[in-house]
C-alpha cells in the first residue's frame, strides 16, 4: 500500500476567479497558500499527493442548487467575460470571466477528493476551493460563495451510495447559513458550525437546531470575538463528541476557515495554526472511530495571505499525520 494518506486537490482555474484586488477574497489568497504548502514539501513528499480534478456537472450542482440559481451564476460569468469587467451578483459576490470554471472546478475538486478517498487511494483529503462555498444557500450566491462546495458533496456521496449519514463541521469564523439551509430538515446529515457571533451572516443562534425530521441534526455553537484559545477549543472539543455520539457518521466533512486565526481581517477570533492543527487531528481521531477515517477538508475563508498559508499548511499536516509545523 501507497505510503500517500493525504491528497491535496486544487483545481487550475480557481487561481483565476477575479474578484478584484481590494476585494478580501483575491488571487493572492491562494498564491499564498500554495507558496506555503510549497515550502513545507520536504515535510510532505511521501505523504500528500497534488491532484488536479475536473469540474462539477450540472447534474452535480442541482443536488443542491435550483435552476434558477445556477443559471444566474452562469450569466453573470458570461456578462463578466463579454464585458471584460468583474460583475457583481450582491455588494460583496462578485464574479469574472474565470469565474464559472473555477466555482464548478471547486465543487468538482470536492468530489474528486470523496471519490479518491471511497476508492481508498488516499484517506483524507484538503481541498483548495476558492470561491469558498459555505453561505451559498440553495437558491442564492452571496458572502463571495457561488455554488456550496462542501453540500454538493455530501450529496454526490449520498447519491452514489458511498454514504448515507455525512457529518459536516464548520469552523468558519462566520456561520455557515448556506450550508445550514441545504440540510436544515434532513436528518440524514448532521450540521456542526462553531463560529463568532454576533458576525456576518446574523444566523447561527443556538436555537437553531433543525426543523422537521431534520430536529436535532442541526448543533451551533456561537461564541464571542476574542474567546480565549483554551476555551474555544474545549467548546469545539464537546461540540464535537456531542454530535459524533448523537450521529455516527459514515463520512465527515470540514469546513475549515482560517479566517478564525487571530489578526484576520474579517474575524474577531484568537486561534493559531496549531489550534487548526488539533482541532483536525481532533476531527480525523473521530473519522478514524466513527467511519474508517474518511475526511475531507474543504478551505473557506482566511483573508490575511500569510496567515490562510499558515491555517491550510497546519490542517494539511494534520490529516496526513505529521507533526505541528513550526
Amino acid at each position: 500500500m501507497s505510503p500517500v494518506t493525504t491528497g491535496f486537490f486544487l483545481h487550475p482555474a480557481s487561481p483565476l476567479h477575479d474578484t478584484g484586488w481590494s476585494h478580501p477574497e483575491h488571487q493572492g489568497r491562494l498564491r499564498a497558500l500554495a507558496s506555503t504548502v510549497g515550502k513545507d514539501l520536504l515535510t510532505l513528499h511521501g505523504h500528500v499527493n497534488q491532484f488536479e480534478p475536473g469540474a462539477a456537472d450540472e447534474a452535480d450542482l442541482l443536488r443542491v442548487h435550483t435552476e434558477s440559481h445556477v443559471e444566474q451564476v452562469r450569466r453573470a460569468c458570461r456578462m463578466a467575460e463579454e464585458r471584460e469587467t468583474i460583475v457583481s451578483l450582491d455588494a460583496d459576490t462578485k464574479v469574472s470571466a474565470a469565474s464559472w470554471d473555477a466555482a464548478t472546478g471547486s465543487a468538482g475538486a470536492g468530489i474528486a477528493a470523496a471519490r479518491a478517498v471511497v476508492e481508498g487511494k488516499i484517506r483524507t483529503a484538503f481541498v483548495a476551493t476558492r470561491p469558498p462555498g459555505h453561505h451559498a444557500t440553495p437558491d442564492r450566491p452571496m458572502g463571495f460563495c457561488l455554488f456550496n462546495n462542501v453540500a454538493v458533496t455530501a450529496r454526490w456521496l449520498q447519491a452514489m451510495g458511498h454514504a448515507e449519514r455525512v457529518l459536516i463541521v464548520d469552523w468558519d469564523v462566520h456561520h455557515g447559513n448556506g450550508t445550514q439551509d441545504v440540510f436544515y430538515a434532513d436528518p440524514s446529515v448532521f450540521f456542526l458550525s462553531i463560529h463568532q457571533s454576533p458576525h456576518y451572516p446574523g444566523t447561527g443562534g443556538a436555537s437553531e437546531t433543525g426543523a422537521g425530521d431534520g430536529e436535532g441534526t442541526t448543533l451551533n455553537v456561537p461564541l464571542p470575538g476574542g474567546t480565549p484559545r483554551r476555551d474555544y477549543l474545549a467548546a469545539f472539543d464537546h461540540a464535537l463528541s456531542d454530535a459524533v455520539g448523537r450521529f455516527e457518521p459514515e463520512f465527515v466533512l470540514m469546513s475549515a476557515g482560517c479566517d478564525v486565526l487571530a489578526g484576520d481581517p474579517l474575524g474577531g477570533m484568537l486561534l493559531e495554526p496549531e489550534d487548526l492543527h488539533g482541532m483536525t487531528r481532533r476531527v480525523v481521531e473521530v473519522g478514524a472511530s466513527a467511519c474508517e477515517g474518511r475526511v475531507v477538508a474543504f478551505l473557506e475563508g482566511g483573508y490575511d495571505p500569510r496567515r490562510l498559508g499558515e491555517g491550510a499548511v497546519a490542517v494539511v499536516r494534520a490529516l496526513a499525520g505529521l507533526g505541528v509545523p513550526t
